[in-house]
């Protein structure tokens, strides 16, 4: 799910050593695995690579955190039912998402070029991808959270973070149906992505 845009942070204190290798180390383990994914894209085809990378982002992302946080205050005026049905939905796009865009290998590669945490302790990750054939790399920055520490946002190049964007779109979605509006899109949207 490559976002569109990237974080602004304001000034940072450094990470304790063990928090930086334990953060560092969770989105070096992401970021191998999506590699090997795009060595074998296409004998995998895209539904091969949901079931490879499934098991993979279970572990490195906080899906269920990134739901709530994609759908903001709504949530809590969400049934269980409707917030186990939406956290579904947003798991398989999320992993859906990834799938088709990684559909293939030239040589790329993913650099950690540092480590910083926010009051709170989240740690932010940033990282390149390095394309081949004279692109610009590409600066992603992975939000991680918890102990051990996941991934519960991304930013690329801009302001914003994919969540937000997210929230926004979800907003106009919960005022023309509330959760199963939102659940409804996004199964659509991974039937879509991989093909049915």
């Amino acid at each position: 799910m490559i976002p569109r845009r990237i974080l602004f942070l304001a000034p940072m204190l450094p990470l304790p050593a063990f928090a930086q290798s334990a953060a560092a180390e969770a989105v070096e383990r992401f970021h191998a695995a999506l590699i090997d994914v795009m060595r074998d894209a296409r004998r995998l085809g895209v539904r091969g690579r949901y079931d490879r990378l499934a098991p993979v982002m279970a572990q490195a992302f906080d899906l269920a955190a990134m739901t709530r946080i994609a759908v903001g205050p709504p949530w809590t005026g969400f049934s269980p039912t409707d917030q186990a049905a939406l956290t579904e939905a947003f798991t398989r796009w999320s992993i859906a998402t990834y799938a088709a865009r990684f559909d293939g290998f030239s040589g790329e590669s993913f650099t950690t070029t540092g480590t910083q945490v926010q009051p709170n302790g989240d740690a932010l990750i940033r990282t390149t991808l390095n394309r081949t054939g004279g692109q610009e790399a590409v600066v992603l920055s992975y939000l991680l959270r918890g102990n051990p520490p996941r991934i519960v946002d991304i930013y690329l190049t801009g302001t914003i973070s994919e969540l937000a964007s997210r929230r926004a779109e979800f907003t106009t979605l919960i005022r023309e149906g509330g959760a199963e509006r939102v659940t409804r899109e996004l199964q659509a949207r991974t039937t879509r992505l991989l093909g049915g």
